[in-house]
């Protein structure tokens, strides 16, 4: 998710516990050789094996539309430190679609494989390059064969969100198409899409077959979804994090980034993550009201002490 989920919030949901992979934003590739340091900074992990802090491995995601400079910048990749690319052809925003990337190029499945096989035959063997596709872009007649034509091109998953670009991410999620792309498919299938609950992934996984799943907002809007999921496939007890905690959470957020971003957008990635969040509990709709014209350190800081401390929110009119 560009511009949401980047190395910190990474860190911090993957200490929480129960995520296998991440995936980092996308690298735009154009027509150049992207230097060792653009990969660097929307992967910072490629200094540590490429793992989170907490071990878990984290995947290079690039976007793109020219095979042969996929390609190689997959290999630049490859040698600043990725243990994994990651190819998105699902972005359905207008300014990456308008520049040949994302899910515009589900409307030619023979350059999704064209570009899967130029970037596979650039990166060893022994490291994976997995993909993401839509169900479509107009509509969602062609999910078969951009499945097919990542299977050919040597992708070793495919995840699958499942909604067309045209659907956006308007309800509901079209679930029973997965499940027909994995039962056609030998190469692992991933779910995508609309999981925001327990109940829902109960929902997505019998519909779909899956046995794996990719998290986008709804991990943001309850961070701990993946300990509930598991708990709840070993039939193992679980209590999901209440408020305070997820609080303490965002409060850390805070204090590692604050410095990064200039002083007028001060609290703005702690709004964006409470945009979130309220969709799971409604304290952080509170919390939001709270310090939302707030740009100022000592407001919002006072805010969340008020949080952490379980005290209720002073809200203006």
């Amino acid at each position: 998710m560009e511009g949401v989920i980047d190395h910190h919030v990474r860190a911090l949901l993957s200490e929480i516990g129960g995520i296998d992979v991440c995936v980092t934003e996308f690298v735009r590739v154009t027509h150049t050789r992207l230097p060792r340091r653009v990969f660097k900074k929307f992967c910072p992990e490629l200094d540590t094996d490429a793992r989170t802090k907490a071990g878990t491995p984290v995947r290079l995601q690039l976007l793109g539309g020219n095979p042969q400079v996929m390609a190689d910048n997959a290999a630049r990749a490859v040698a600043a430190g990725a243990r994994a690319i990651d190819l998105n052809f699902g972005c359905p925003a207008k300014s990456v679609n308008n520049s040949d990337g994302g899910a515009c190029l589900l409307q030619s499945p023979h350059r999704v494989e064209a570009i899967i096989s130029a970037v596979r035959a650039a990166v060893p063997d022994e490291l994976p390059v997995t993909a993401k596709i839509r169900l479509g872009y107009q509509d969602r007649t062609s999910y078969l064969d951009n499945a097919r034509a990542a299977e050919n091109g040597g992708a070793s998953e495919l995840a699958v969100h499942a909604r067309s670009k045209v659907d956006g991410y308007r309800p509901p999620a079209y679930w029973e198409y997965i499940g027909e792309i994995r039962q056609q498919l030998s190469i692992p299938v991933i779910a995508n899409g609309d999981i925001w609950t327990l109940k829902e992934f109960a929902r997505c996984r019998e519909v779909t077959g899956c046995e794996a799943f990719m998290f986008g907002r709804s991990l943001l809007a309850r961070p701990d979804l993946p300990l509930q999921i598991k708990a709840f496939c070993s039939g193992a007890s679980y209590t999901p994090m209440p408020w305070q905690q997820v609080a303490a959470l965002l409060w850390n957020y805070y204090l590692t980034t604050r410095e990064e971003y200039p002083a007028k957008y001060l609290g703005n990635r702690i709004k964006q993550w409470l945009a979130y969040l309220k969709l799971g509990y409604p304290e952080a709709q509170l919390f939001f009201e709270e310090i939302k014209r707030h740009r100022e350190a000592q407001p919002i800081e006072a805010a969340f002490a008020r949080q952490l401390q379980g005290e209720s929110p002073t809200v203006a009119a």
